[in-house]
């Protein structure tokens, strides 16, 4: 086995499925037995993405025979990530988090739980706009591998770079991680204004908004700006609060329409991970004092504290005479750095996006 799946969801799924198309051997683990012994007779996830066969490489156990990997793959959602790895067995020296979502009790982004839980592996994180459906057709996209050592992240590049996926390296792990948690959350708010019947003007001024308060929390934790306006931030954020393949916008849509929360998530059936994650964020939002009123309107909603078109209607009221992004908490180090190498991708990424484009014309 070269790589292992914790997860076997939808992008779970897809991941496995993308880097066994790329000749990997890797075995795709789930907590669902039923499930899992479904998947081994018939070769697809007939239940999250019907239609797709696996590829011979491919292989599918429970997750309880779980003992380690080279490298592993940690898909489940974020309220599971501490659980999973928590006593995991066996030898995993690499663990990339393909989760994007907070962990609700702590605020915890998913790399912080897992240093805790494994302390001896690398970890990384991988993420973009990435539909798994989308993904699985072969419809281009991109992604960033974010981590700390640079080799992980070329590690993470090796396993999935295909021509119609690319990925790009990154050392701004919590940035990644926070754009890939947050977005979610602005994504129920993008659905949610739709399904209120607001035109396209309300629901741009809705995800600016949004988005900005995004780029304040993260900078706030230590994220750079470029990741946030990169392929991990607004990338990711168009792909999930525009399209009906994005779980969270039709959450958000369903409440939108006049649905309660337990109805519109059974209509889903599949963990939208901007719920738990939308009242995480407001718990560390409000313990630090950042002011982040798009996402405590979207979490009032869910929560169904406010109606969803009294909490749009108090929003627009509430929204500042100026627009511009506040920069003069942040030290030299932290925003500017040291210039063009502080960008998102960095110096390394940089030179490796010019051979990409070299070898595929999609970068």
């Amino acid at each position: 086995m070269d790589v292992a799946v914790l997860g076997a969801g939808s992008w779970g799924t897809a991941l496995a499925i993308l880097m066994a198309r790329n000749g990997l051997e890797v075995t795709l683990f789930g907590r669902d037995h039923d499930e899992m012994t479904v998947m081994r007779h018939t070769h697809e996830n007939m239940k999250y993405l019907p239609g797709f066969s696996f590829p011979k490489n491919l292989t599918v156990s429970d997750l309880k025979n779980y003992e380690g990997a080279p490298i592993a793959y940690v898909a489940v959602p974020s309220s599971g990530v501490r659980e999973v790895l928590t006593d995991l067995p066996g030898e995993t020296p690499i663990l990339i988090l393909a989760t994007k979502g907070l962990e609700s009790s702590t605020g915890k982004v998913a790399t912080v739980v897992a240093e805790e839980c494994m302390p001896s592996a690398t970890v990384g994180v991988i993420s973009g706009p990435n539909l798994a459906v989308e993904i699985v057709q072969g419809i281009p996209t991109a992604a960033v591998a974010a981590s700390k050592d640079p080799k992980v992240a070329d590690r993470v590049r090796a396993n999935m770079m295909c021509p119609s996926f690319r990925v790009y390296a990154s050392d701004d792990v919590v940035g990644v991680e926070i754009a890939g948690a947050l977005k979610n959350v602005l994504a129920i708010g993008g659905g949610l204004s739709d399904g209120l019947g607001f035109g396209d003007n309300t629901k741009g001024a809705l995800l600016a908004r949004g988005l900005k308060e995004m780029i304040t929390y993260g900078l706030s934790h230590g994220g750079r700006l470029e990741t946030f306006i990169g392929i991990a931030g607004v990338g990711d954020l168009f792909a999930t609060a525009a399209s009906k393949l994005s779980r969270n916008y039709r959450l958000g849509y369903a409440l939108g329409s006049g649905k309660h929360i337990h109805e519109a998530l059974a209509e889903i059936g599949q963990v939208a991970e901007g719920v738990n994650t939308a009242e995480a964020v407001m718990h560390v939002a409000r313990h630090e004092g950042i002011q982040i009123p798009v996402f405590e309107m979207i979490d009032s909603v869910v929560r169904e504290k406010l109606a969803p078109r009294a909490a749009v209607s108090l929003l627009m009221e509430r929204m500042t005479r100026e627009e511009g992004l506040d920069f003069s908490h942040l030290t030299h180090q932290t925003y500017a750095g040291s210039g063009v190498e502080d960008s998102v991708d960095g110096s390394h990424a940089t030179e490796q996006m010019k051979h990409d484009q070299e070898e595929h014309p999609f970068a």
